[in-house]
């Protein structure tokens, strides 16, 4: 484990976010969708279940991107706007499965704002362990969706499976094709 669960967790979270849509089926296309998404990344606390929280936790996404794929020092910037904005008072908790960890933010705040706050909590250890590199955008060249590289040897260059193997098979074809001419 590169990082505590909790910054994985949180961190995985806003990598999704950042590069869902709008679209059905993908992890934000409706409010049934994001209670899932709130189930699988392990949040708690209110969740109002409306479209009203669906379209603010939409609403993210530029400044989720805009963090996870700045450098460090304009990394520092965001996350303590964000912080201050929230007007974040860190504290230890411990719920459910997880042992003692960081909330910032109380329970009863909208989801949107808990999120990004977490999000920004996830970023301080980033910064503080100089590890900016785990993130970054797809090496795909039809694709600017944001990469976590959570791997030991950090190896990780595509945001899915797909974009991999799309340019493994580019690049197969183009091998192929030089072949045949030379």
């Amino acid at each position: 484990m590169v990082f505590t669960h909790d910054t994985e967790l949180a961190l995985q979270a806003a990598v999704e976010l950042a590069n869902s849509t709008d679209e059905p089926g993908e992890p934000l296309g409706s409010v049934r969708d994001l209670v899932a998404f709130y189930d699988r990344f392990g949040y708690t606390g209110r969740l109002d279940r409306d479209d009203a929280e669906l379209r603010a936790v939409r609403g993210l996404r530029p400044r989720l991107r805009e963090l996870l794929v700045a450098d460090r020092d304009t990394a520092v910037g965001l996350v303590n706007t964000m912080l201050a904005e929230a007007q974040a008072l860190p504290q230890l908790q411990r719920h459910d499965a997880f042992d003692w960890h960081l909330h910032a933010i109380s329970a009863d705040r909208p989801l949107a704002d808990r999120m990004l706050v977490e999000t920004a909590m996830a970023m301080v250890d980033v910064i503080r362990s100089d590890e900016m590199g785990r993130l970054g955008t797809c090496a795909a060249d039809d694709c600017d969706d944001v990469v976590l590289d959570l791997s030991r040897n950090r190896s990780r260059r595509f945001c899915s499976t797909t974009c991999g193997n799309r340019e493994a098979v580019a690049a197969y074809r183009a091998r192929q094709r030089g072949e045949a001419t030379g």
